[in-house]
């Protein structure tokens, strides 16, 4: 467990240290929404598209896999849901609260850290888990909110949703590597070299862009945000190991790495759906605080239960 603790402490330090050079101002918000821009749409880009096309398809793609985290995640979602109803929130706000309770930050924490921690064969469980998160809870939220607004579905909804899939960077970043993985295209030196250039920013330029974005979170509503947090750090890996370790079992370490994906903290465009829609954005602000915070003792504890990578 120490030696665990010890290997993620240098990923939440690096994000400790973006906190403070966002609360001190020495980053202003406006840098940290461009370090965020370039990590989302270059570095993090790069480095999926890479993985994704240098990987043989079939290594990657594992139905069992996908089902047990997306029963998993959708386990933990309706928890959150069926808390939210017997409190008396509306739908959108109880779509809110399920987002922050089952949504991790895979993608700019999970990513650079399970692949350094469990290596970089981590990276293809972790990209269809990310793949889950994006395309089946990312609409799903937008469905919620706009069907409980207005009280019914509307074409709209549904070209937002397509249109905001196919302009997300990781989704066309996995999808182009894992096309040209399935085409067995070579890929070439410099184009390598360049990817593995601008993909290694990822690592770095994540963990500080979510510790500056997190200087700007609040603490209010403390004792909802620990109950989301609770079930993002506790309820979330937990579902998902039953899933993928009893009900729907598969090999060990992609059951390990997914379990671990599901363990990270809450992830930060959740408050930007929040802030976006005008739903409960301190409320996920707050529970995107405090589950970072609880997730630098939560982390190591699950990757030690599963098992030492």
């Amino acid at each position: 467990m120490v030696d665990i603790f010890m290997r993620t402490l240098p990923f939440f330090a690096i994000i400790g240290l973006g906190y403070w050079a966002g609360r001190s101002r020495f980053f202003t918000e406006e840098a940290t929404a461009y370090l965020t821009k370039f990590v989302f749409y270059f570095a993090l880009s790069a480095m999926l598209f890479r993985f994704a096309a240098t990987l043989p398809f079939a290594e990657i793609f594992n139905g069992r896999l996908v089902l047990g985290y997306l029963l998993g995640t959708m386990a933990v979602y309706l928890v959150a849901t069926l808390v939210a109803w017997l409190r008396g929130l509306d739908i959108p706000t109880a779509a809110v609260e399920a987002q922050c309770a089952a949504i991790g930050n895979v993608g700019f924490l999970g990513l650079p850290m399970l692949a350094l921690l469990y290596s970089e064969a981590a990276i293809g469980p972790v990209m269809l888990a990310l793949a889950v998160d994006l395309v089946v809870f990312s609409s799903l939220i937008v469905i919620l909110i706009n069907g409980g607004r207005d009280g019914r579905l509307t074409i709209r909804t549904f070209r937002m949703i397509v249109i905001g899939l196919f302009k997300n960077p990781m989704i066309l970043s996995i999808s182009a590597g894992l096309i040209w993985s399935a085409l067995e295209i070579p890929v070439p030196s410099p184009l390598s070299d360049f990817l593995v250039i601008l993909g290694g920013a990822a690592t770095p330029g994540a963990l500080f862009a979510i510790g500056a974005s997190l200087a700007s979170k609040s603490a209010e509503r403390v004792q909802i945000a620990a109950w989301l947090s609770f079930c993002k750090l506790v309820l979330h890996p937990l579902f998902v190991a039953i899933m993928l370790i009893w009900l729907i079992p598969v090999a060990a370490f992609p059951a390990a790495v997914v379990i671990a994906a599901a363990a990270l903290p809450v992830a930060g465009n959740v408050y930007m759906l929040a802030a976006h829609y005008k739903v409960a954005p301190q409320r996920a602000s707050a529970a995107i605080l405090l589950s970072t915070l609880f997730s630098i003792l939560t982390v190591p504890l699950v990757i030690a239960w599963l098992g030492a990578p």
